[in-house]
């Protein structure tokens, strides 16, 4: 209070030697201010999925492109060998699993074998068996024949398993080899980059013979035919903007001419570097002529008020008093431009108030 009485005085002091003012009712207009960068709609860089070198540029910079134009061509012989390495071991994979002298060739002339022989001892077991069942010959020569068939039977089914499993494992080989050459040539088609939208080319970042990495972008493509009016707004603004508002935009490109927007995309992260947000607004009617990264300014309306009464801001004490002939009154305020604030209470339209010192 004491701070209040020492601005009273010294003010009052200056107010025998000016002018005051009255109220004055006017239309308000508040807005939060912006700058502005026009980019291109799906704007976009486009990046290697290899490291290789840039053998040659398909277009310049400035050509329209469609969804899957080429725009450069890499080189590297790591796919080239890959390809043929795949293709060698798929061939393998097939000899292996089919040719004639394949694994699976060899086991079936030992099934044949082994068939011969269980089917012989088989026999002569059977024989023995009968012999034996007439007491016909000795125990040890029956109980020999008998183990020599169960022998070649285990022997025959180990062996058929054996060939099964075989089967199996060179039948996913082959077609392990036949995914594994598939891909390289997949790989191969990669080392073309092209477009992933119809639009313009507007920039190339390497030159023919240069290194060309994963983490480095080659090429910055957008749509030719629509731009967005891109903005960044103060924290503390923020929760005053609205999709569907209103912006007016000056670009330097322009001088003085003023263009409208419409809000229609508020991102909801914030720029810890800048503290700001980005919105993005679409132009009512465009300019004739756009590039990306023309530069401006934007006011988007918050809210309007017509015949609303107000002073000058300069005559604002604290933010919320203002200096009369009565002294330091309280005052509440509404919309405000750069220039007016809007006086809700605490005034009257025919009361004068006084400058205050700087």
């Amino acid at each position: 209070m004491k701070r209040y009485i020492f601005i009273f005085f010294l003010l009052l002091s200056c107010s025998n030697k000016k002018e005051g003012i009255m109220p004055v009712k006017a239309d308000l207009v508040e807005s939060v201010y912006s700058s502005v960068t026009i980019q291109p709609d799906s704007l976009y860089k486009a990046y290697s999925t290899v490291v290789a070198i840039l053998d040659r540029n398909l277009l310049e910079e400035g050509a329209l492109v469609q969804e899957g134009t080429p725009i450069l061509k890499l080189i590297n012989l790591k796919p080239a060998l890959s390809r043929e390495n795949a293709k060698l071991s798929f061939e393998l994979a097939k000899e292996n699993s089919s040719g004639n002298n394949s694994v699976l060739n060899s086991l079936e002339r030992e099934i044949r074998a082994a068939s011969l022989s269980f089917y012989n001892d088989s026999v002569n077991y059977l024989r023995q068996k009968t012999l034996w069942e007439q007491e016909i010959g000795s125990k040890v020569e029956f109980e020999n024949r008998k183990l020599a068939y169960e022998l070649s039977r285990n022997n025959l089914q180990l062996l058929k398993k054996e060939y099964e499993r075989t089967r199996k494992e060179l039948s996913n080989q082959v077609q392990q080899a036949l995914n594994n050459y598939r891909s390289s040539e997949f790989t191969a088609e990669e080392f073309t980059i092209t477009s992933n939208i119809n639009g313009k080319l507007y920039a190339l970042y390497k030159n023919p013979g240069e290194l060309v990495t994963t983490v480095e972008p080659v090429a910055l493509l957008g749509r030719a035919d629509k731009f967005i009016i891109e903005m960044l707004v103060d924290e503390t603004d923020i929760v005053k903007i609205e999709e569907g508002q209103k912006t007016l935009v000056t670009l330097d490109a322009y001088g003085q001419r003023v263009f409208e927007g419409t809000i229609h995309k508020i991102y909801p992260t914030k720029d810890e570097r800048t503290q700001t947000f980005k919105i993005e607004a679409v132009f009512n009617e465009a300019p004739p002529k756009l590039y990306p990264g023309l530069a401006g300014e934007a006011n988007i309306l918050i809210a309007e008020k017509k015949d609303a009464l107000t002073i000058p801001k300069e005559y604002l004490i604290d933010a919320d008093h203002v200096l009369t002939d009565d002294g330091i009154r309280k005052i509440r305020t509404g919309l405000q431009d750069i220039e007016k604030v809007e006086i809700l209470s605490g005034l009257k339209e025919d009361e004068t108030i006084y400058k205050p010192e700087q």
